[in-house]
């Protein structure tokens, strides 16, 4: 069959690691028909809006979306264009795997780091309410409730059960938010409960933090509030790389984005040397979703033979490969 997909480059580096990652994917055989849509800095400079009602309606339509980096700005200016993607669709589960790939040298490479990170993507602190109270004095609120903290602990322990994960760890400070993040903690016991195979455990934050780094080996399903998840999630992928490695998918119950979740890297962009890797894994992530496991399961051993060799890797992993060169590598793989 033939799949809708919802096609959105980005910015900077964007469209060099989308056209890379759309040309691994039809490697695979995979019949997809990509609709291209511009949201970010571009679609700015063409259409006068940062996300033109042409994303939502793409999206209406595929249901599923593979989209590269966008550029926000810090202290200022436009909201991110991923917090009003997920706000608008409803994608409160935000979905990193992490793990080591072959032959790549990290701090942790003798470590056999292979875990999954489940966070709450729509409210928390990120819910945006802030206000300044006097001149000098702001005001943020968090935001916790039982309807998204029971969807995104489902949402783990239902991955755990189905992928075989055997323990799940809930990320919080309860200690102090004993009200917010509390809350939180009692959805997680509640759903847990229903699933007596799967050990459940808590951990305060900041000695998750801690543990992650001293033994990255020893989590396997870590769930969490927004914000938390923000900062654990990159933490986790410095432990096996960096940004430019790592997948993500943000998922709700009718719609799914998959995407790059590093930075635009400006200063590369335009000249070939971008890395691929981190939008090419989340399109291994999305071909699953799509039912196609046989293609997804191949273009992941294909980069994993590229990495193992070591011969056509890209200059920020060590190699002195470009961007194509990358990408012919991955498909020569996934088609043999």
């Amino acid at each position: 069959m033939t799949h809708q997909v919802t096609l959105i480059p980005g910015d900077g580096i964007g469209p060099e690691v989308a056209d890379a990652t759309v040309r691994a994917v039809t490697a695979t055989g995979v019949e997809i028909e990509w609709e291209r849509v511009e949201a970010g800095v571009n679609a700015l400079e063409e259409y006068g809006e940062l996300l033109p009602s042409e994303v939502f309606a793409s999206l209406e339509m595929s249901r599923v979306g593979l989209k590269g980096p966008t550029a926000t700005p810090i202290g200022g200016g436009h909201q991110s264009i991923n917090v009003q993607l997920r706000k608008k669709l409803g994608l409160y589960t935000n979905f990193r795997p992490v793990r080591m790939l072959p032959g790549l040298k990290t701090r942790f490479h003798d470590v056999a780091v292979n875990l999954a990170i489940f966070r709450e993507n729509t409210e928390d602190l990120y819910a945006g309410l802030e206000h300044e109270i006097v001149p000098g004095v702001v005001e943020s609120l968090k935001i916790i409730t039982q309807n998204a903290s029971m969807r995104i602990a489902r949402a783990a322990f239902e991955y755990a059960h189905r992928e075989g994960r055997c323990k799940v760890t809930a990320i919080h400070k309860a200690n102090i938010m004993k009200l917010s993040d509390g809350l939180f903690l009692k959805c997680c016991r509640e759903v847990a409960a229903g699933f007596p195979a799967i050990q459940y455990t808590e951990l305060i934050v900041d000695n998750a933090c801690m543990q992650l780094v001293m033994r990255p080996e020893t989590f396997d399903l870590l769930v969490m509030p927004n914000l938390y998840g923000d900062i654990i999630s990159d933490l986790c992928a410095g432990l096996v790389g960096g940004l430019g490695i790592v997948p993500g998918a943000n998922m709700g119950d009718h719609h799914a984005i998959f995407e790059a979740v590093h930075g635009t890297a400006p200063d590369i962009a335009g000249k070939g040397l971008a890395n691929p890797t981190a939008l090419m894994q989340s399109a291994v992530l999305m071909l699953a979703h799509l039912g196609e496991r046989e293609a997804s399961v191949r273009l992941q051993s294909a980069i994993e033979r590229v990495y193992a060799e070591g011969k056509h890797l890209t200059g920020d992993v060590g190699g002195p490969a470009s961007t194509d060169e990358f990408t012919d590598a991955v498909i020569s793989y996934t088609q043999g």
